[in-house]
């Protein structure tokens, strides 16, 4: 993998998946898809409603499918995935797998953000390509702002987890930076290779992620944008990682968010610490 073009090939993909391709061919594609990685098409509108393979990768769910736990300070989670990891970020450091860790500074490429969070719950969260790959908040409040940060796009497997240092603070990724009922989060979503686009939705101003040439971007908004638990905050365009990361003292996660655990959009993963 250190040898292949990553982004560029990741860039292509990207556009096949947006390629309106003939229906044939299209829905052809969509249950080959759905065969070999076990989706459950009957938690979705049907295959003839999407245009493009990108837009069934990302394709919603029916309603209700989902329940969101109530209560403002209980703490949901904001995807369909596997915990790859959760903890406390001790000294201002994730554990990425067994024996690597890399800093939050370096994740949220925000220094004062970072310093703010040390020492607090977060939770790494691997969509598989089976997973529903949309991404919602896990509580409700206000979105402050958001970081783009252009960077590599490595696989996010378990076997390049366990292998890259420095993985998630080395791929493209965007920052939502969130107030909460529990205080201050972030909110990252990860890229990886074949990713063709992660997408924000609660701005339409954010740029979409593997743009070509494209620099780091931040922006803080000066009236915040309220949002709702379990509103959709955006899209992976192919699969990837969610990391979520609060300040100290403030979340207790859920024992069960152990290495391996499944969780869905709005279960219950923690609440008040």
């Amino acid at each position: 993998m250190r040898l292949v073009p990553k982004n560029a090939v990741s860039r292509l993909a990207g556009a096949l998946t947006r390629w309106r391709a003939p229906a044939p061919l299209r829905l052809a594609a969509m249950r080959a898809f759905a065969r070999r990685y076990g989706i459950d098409l009957a938690e979705s509108p049907e295959l003839g409603t999407y245009g493009t393979f990108g837009e069934f990768f990302a394709r919603p769910l029916r309603p209700g499918l989902r329940p969101i736990a109530p209560g403002s300070d209980v703490l949901v989670s904001p995807v369909d995935a596997t915990v790859s990891e959760a903890g406390l970020s001790a000294g201002g450091r994730l554990v990425q797998a067994k024996g690597i860790d890399y800093p939050l500074a370096a994740l949220v490429a925000d220094e004062a953000l970072a310093a703010r969070l040390a020492g607090g719950a977060y939770a790494t969260l691997y969509l598989s390509p089976r997973d529903y790959h949309r991404i919602h908040f896990p509580l409700g409040g206000r979105v402050l702002g958001w970081r783009y940060v252009p960077g590599r796009l490595w696989p996010v497997n378990p076997a390049s987890v366990r292998t890259v240092a420095g993985l998630f603070a080395a791929n493209e990724r965007l920052v939502t930076v969130l107030e909460t009922p529990l205080g201050r989060c972030a909110l990252v979503a990860v890229g990886a290779t074949v990713v063709g686009r992660v997408r924000a939705l609660y701005d339409p101003a954010v740029p979409c992620t593997n743009l070509p040439g494209a620099g780091p971007r931040r922006h803080d908004y000066g009236a915040p944008l309220p949002v709702a638990k379990g509103q959709e905050l955006g899209c992976f365009e192919m699969g990837s990682t969610v990391i979520v990361a609060f300040e100290p003292g403030r979340v207790r996660l859920d024992p069960r968010l152990a290495p391996g655990a499944a969780v869905r959009v709005g279960e219950a993963i923690g609440g008040p610490a």
